[in-house]
């Protein structure tokens, strides 16, 4: 049970979170059937992410075991049969797109389902070719608004759309930065595309991302739509903690050479923790209270 849990990587869920976001930025986050709806579209993401998740291994296997830490896959260490892993990949899939349909709705699970194929491709062809590869890892996210919106009867405004792009395809050069960087300092290519990157480059383009990221939110709190639809003018005191964990990002990654796994960055660093947490809840007192 371990293996398998390590294999749909539970603890990749907290991606799926993004989810939430549209009811959140609605100012209409409580508890009722749209939030149920929307716990159901948390669900069945996570578990389409995780069939995601398994074929990635099941494609990587070769190219994992040359890895200082992905070697310690449940597939790339033997730990697990690839005939076990396609049976669970093919169990989530089916799991995602029963409950969406089922739970969150028609549309909802042609998103999912759409997701799906997109990452497939991405899994078996796409992640070959430099940039797409990174731009695919960033729609991903747009999927789970889109998924998380329809769940909530929650209209997408370009606001959110655009800062959880800029957000994801920031994380994901971050990761490329971390190949490149095994790959300088230990020769390995653990993706097929390494050599089309160098440092110069994703340096360059996180500066450009972070830039146009905060610039982004900094227009999304004092946009007229946006004071009129929630009803003030002091969204613009949340950008403190957005800048804090931007900078935060750039200190682990360019300093520490620590951007292998955002998420295992989110759980581990405390001082991007209280960034997220003060923003949230910055953001709750100036919208709901």
């Amino acid at each position: 049970m371990k293996q398998m849990i390590q294999l749909i990587r539970l603890e990749q869920w907290l991606k799926n979170l993004f989810v939430f976001l549209p009811l959140f930025f609605s100012g209409k986050m409580v508890f009722d059937n749209s939030f149920c709806r929307v716990l159901w579209a948390f669900f069945a993401f996570s578990l389409a992410a995780s069939s995601v998740y398994v074929v990635n291994d099941l494609m990587d296997a070769t190219s994992d075991r040359l890895h200082p830490t992905k070697c310690k896959r449940p597939l790339a260490s033997g730990r697990v049969s690839r005939n076990v892993a396609w049976q669970l990949s093919l169990f989530c899939l089916l799991a995602s797109l029963v409950i969406s349909w089922l739970f969150v709705g028609t549309r909802a699970a042609w998103f999912v389902a759409g997701y799906l194929v997109l990452n497939v491709a991405y899994c078996i062809k796409l992640k070959h070719v430099a940039i797409l590869d990174v731009m695919i890892v960033s729609l991903g996210y747009i999927f789970r608004l889109v998924v998380g919106g329809v769940a909530a009867g929650v209209v997408l405004s370009q606001w959110i759309v655009l800062m959880t792009f800029l957000l994801a395809l920031f994380l994901a050069l971050a990761k490329r930065r971390d190949d490149v960087l095994i790959y300088e300092q230990e020769g390995v290519k653990t993706r097929g595309n390494i050599l089309q990157y160098n440092l110069s480059f994703i340096n360059t383009a996180m500066s450009v991302m972070a830039a146009v990221m905060v610039v982004c939110y900094v227009m999304y709190t004092v946009s007229p739509e946006v004071t009129h639809r929630l009803h003030t003018t002091h969204l613009y005191l949340t950008t403190l903690f957005v800048i804090a964990g931007v900078l935060r990002y750039m200190q682990v990654t360019f300093v520490y050479q620590q951007s292998g796994s955002p998420t295992r960055v989110l759980w581990h660093d405390h001082f991007l923790q209280l960034c997220v947490i003060g923003w949230a809840l910055a953001f709750v007192f100036v919208i709901y209270c």
